[in-house]
Parts: C-alpha cells; structure tokens; sequence
C-alpha cells in the first residue's frame, strides 16, 4: 500500500509540475510572439533581402551575394566608417571617464546625493530624443548660445555645426554629456567596495592617489568592462543626434555622415532595400567583432574578486 500511494504521489506532483510549467509557457506566450514576429522573423526577412535587389515597389529579385560585394567599392559607405569609428573611439572613452569622475566625486557623501544623481542622470534619458537634438543643433548654430557666450569675452564665434572639422565634435560632445547611466552603474560599483581595503590601505599610509589606482581602479575594472560594452554597442547605433543635427543629410562634406544615417539613407531615400539590409547586417558583424575583441582582451584587464 504504501508503494502505491508513492506512486499517485508522484502521479500528482508530475500532473501539477505539468500545469505550472503550461502556466509559464502561457505567461511567456506574448514575449514569444514578439520575439517571433517583431524581431527574429524581420531578421530572417532582412537576411534574405540581403541577398536581393528591393525596391519596395517590385518583388525582391534574388542577385547572390552582389550586395555585399557592393560594400568593398563603395566610398561613402568608407567615409561613413571612419566618422563611426572616430565618434565610438572618440566618445565612449570620454564618457566612460567623465562617468567615472562624477561618480568618485558624488561617492564621497556629499549632502542631496539623490537630487544630484537624478540631475546627472536625466541627459541620459533625454540625450538621443529629437528635442535634445534639436537644441544642440541651435546651441552650436552659427547665431547660438555658444557663440553668444564666446562673444562676451570678446572671441568670435563660428557655424560649430556647418564647419565639417567641428561639426563630429559637437555630437561627440552630445553623446559625452549622456553619461548619467554610467555614472550611476560607477557609483553602484563603488559602493560595493569593501571599506576594508582602504582602511588597511591607510594604515600603511597609502595616499588617496594611490588608494584609487590600486584599489578602486582594479576593483572596478568589471564594472567598467560592462559599461564600455554597452556604450561601445550604443554608439555604433547613434542616428538621431546625427540625422537632427546634419539635417538629414551627413552634412556639411559628409564629415556627420554615421553608418546608421548612411543606411537609412539607401534604405528609406533612395529604396535600396537590399543593399541597405546588406549594410544591416555589415552593422551587426562590426559590433560582433568589437564585443567579441572586448571579451577576449578583458582577461588582461579585467579583476574579479574570487
């Protein structure tokens, strides 16, 4: 008797397992269906319109791998490369350092901290928004703040966004000014440092420089490591401050002409569906290529506790 009431025992756990897990899969149904329909099912479309020439009035007819071949000999889609890279190079380390600088500054308790991180933070929120756009494009207008400030002490001022050798920096300077979400992924990381470390630090008469090249450099590294992947993922992504800024256009001489703009612009201007879903997926391969470097170089710098 008792072997069989083990076993309508476990008859009823299996039938009650089998409903939780039907439970969840009805719970997960929706995020299932978006994932089909809204992400890998316009993926696969995507991969298949790679590989074709679309216009969106014709059916996609089937050219091999012409599209990709493009890409080697075309010279805007170079240039548009090397204003990626120098934006991704150029802004995510001064991001990240200016993230970091406010985040030491801000862990030292100042008084109204909460007040300072929600200030801090709201750029990041509001920094790839067309109106934040379209204030940093009157800002460093030829008639804007930046030139009516320079001219109070007497410096004369210039069109920031129509002069191709500045215009990159101003959306630099943009993306730069968002760094309120790494800051506060830098303060959550300094905070988990245990205090231990800098008191013994101190006994053996350790200053606050080498407190901080030594213990909360090292000790952070993970945190940075996953800041700078993130960012460096964001910033291959950036379109909106380009378009807003430039007008469209990847103006002046292309200089804000970023791989995204450039894609839309064979994409949704000229209609060139099957190059731009080519250039799509060129797009995914680069910051695959940049993530999987990230990874494979953090083992060098990288320090985890355990």
């Amino acid at each position: 008797m008792s072997a069989l009431n083990e076993l309508r025992s476990l008859g009823s756990q299996s039938r009650r397992g089998k409903g939780n897990t039907l439970v969840a899969y009805a719970f997960l149904l929706p995020w299932l269906i978006g994932l089909v329909v809204l992400t890998l099912g316009p993926m696969i479309a995507s991969l298949y319109i790679s590989f074709s020439k679309y216009n969106l009035i014709q059916p996609p007819r089937f050219i091999g791998f012409d599209n990709y071949l493009r890409m080697f000999s075309d010279p805007r889609l170079f240039n548009s490369l090397r204003v990626t890279f120098t934006y991704v190079l150029v802004s995510v380390p001064l991001q990240l350092l200016f993230a970091l600088m406010v985040a030491v500054a801000l862990d030292r308790g100042m008084r109204g901290l909460a007040l300072y991180r929600s200030i801090f933070y709201l750029p990041s929120l509001l920094g790839s928004s067309v109106a934040i756009a379209i204030l940093w494009r009157q800002l460093f207008g030829t008639q804007g703040l930046v030139n009516q400030v320079l001219g109070m002490v007497g410096i004369q001022g210039m069109g920031w966004i129509s002069n191709p050798d500045t215009a990159l920096g101003t959306i630099i300077l943009l993306n730069v000014w968002t760094f309120g979400a790494p800051m506060l992924i830098f303060l959550a990381g300094l905070r988990q440092i245990p205090s231990l470390y800098y008191e013994a630090a101190r006994v053996d008469g350790a200053s606050k420089r080498q407190q901080f090249f030594t213990i909360t450099l090292p000790m952070l590294t993970p945190i940075i490591f996953f800041n700078l992947v993130l960012q460096i993922i964001g910033s291959f992504q950036s379109f909106t401050q380009a378009f807003i800024v430039s007008g469209g256009d990847g103006g002046p001489v292309d200089s804000t002409m970023f791989y995204t703009l450039y894609l839309y612009q064979k994409g949704f201007a000229q209609l060139d569906m099957g190059y731009a879903s080519a250039l799509a997926w060129g797009l995914v391969f680069i910051i695959g290529a940049f993530t999987a470097i990230n990874f494979f170089a953090a083992r060098y710098w990288v320090f985890y506790d355990d």
